[in-house]
């Protein structure tokens, strides 16, 4: 895992956790609103390393990774933890922990359920294909991915990731992120935010949101109508910081 940090670390820290597969740059907006008055990190999670390669084990480490960061580096404290789809299940897991004080916690669309051992395989057959495709840069994979998964500025970076994905990261990835989430209580003064979508399978997100405020009932739920998963946070990235600054203000 690495760490990109922006602006300056007097200030109020903000961690930004990117989901599968995407780059770490998909939060390039966000950095850009936010660092002028917080210093914010930004985790290129394992498996998703452009640089070098590296392999992901599970969502729990990636979640003490980053938990160690914040004790280590910060001081055991930030202002803002966010992550959208599998970075927000790392999130929800990393502020679990006792060691570290979050003030918000803001998850879009993130999967916090288990899902069967069939549609699993499915998951993983897909993935597989998507990573190897993209890697021998076949056009019409690179023409849905700009269509349905990233702006086109964000393809040469993903490039990267996937060039460096190897089939056992996916796994993990999969194996991991869709698992049974133990809803238990945060602290009361943890504000919570879960945005979601409502087309295709954001249903599951709506349905963990819910969870989500049973547990915590100072989760504040927003659905955006006719969105898909992670839809605001990767195509809408500026409406996306305009919802979490108005949340965290």
């Amino acid at each position: 895992m690495i760490f990109h940090t922006f602006g300056d670390k007097e200030n109020k820290a903000i961690l930004l956790i990117h989901g599968m597969l995407n780059p770490w740059q998909i939060w390039t907006d966000a950095i850009e609103k936010f660092k002028e008055k917080y210093y914010v990190i930004v985790p290129e999670l394992d498996g998703h390393t452009q640089s070098e390669k590296s392999a992901f084990i599970s969502v729990d480490d990636e979640a003490a990774k980053i938990t160690e960061y914040i004790k280590n580096e910060l001081g055991g404290e930030v202002f803002l933890l966010a992550g959208i789809s599998m970075g927000g299940r790392i999130a929800a897991t990393a502020a679990k922990s006792k060691d570290i004080k979050i003030g918000n916690l803001v998850l879009d669309g993130a999967p916090l359920t288990n899902i069967n051992g069939l549609l699993k395989t499915v998951f993983k057959k897909n993935y597989k294909a998507v990573i190897a495709k993209s890697k021998a840069r076949d056009p019409k994979i690179l023409e849905s991915a700009k269509r349905d998964f990233l702006p086109e500025k964000m393809i040469p970076f993903y490039l990267k990731v996937a060039d460096n994905m190897d089939e056992q990261s996916i796994v993990n990835m999969i194996d991991t992120v869709f698992t049974d989430f133990d809803f238990s209580r945060y602290p009361d003064d943890m504000r919570i935010l879960f945005m979601h979508g409502t087309k295709g399978n954001e249903q599951v997100s709506r349905k963990c949101a819910l969870k989500m405020k049973k547990a915590n009932p100072q989760t504040e739920i927003r659905c955006f109508e006719g969105f898909a998963h992670a839809e605001l946070a990767c195509f809408k990235s500026a409406q996306w910081v305009k919802e979490v600054e108005g949340f965290i203000s």
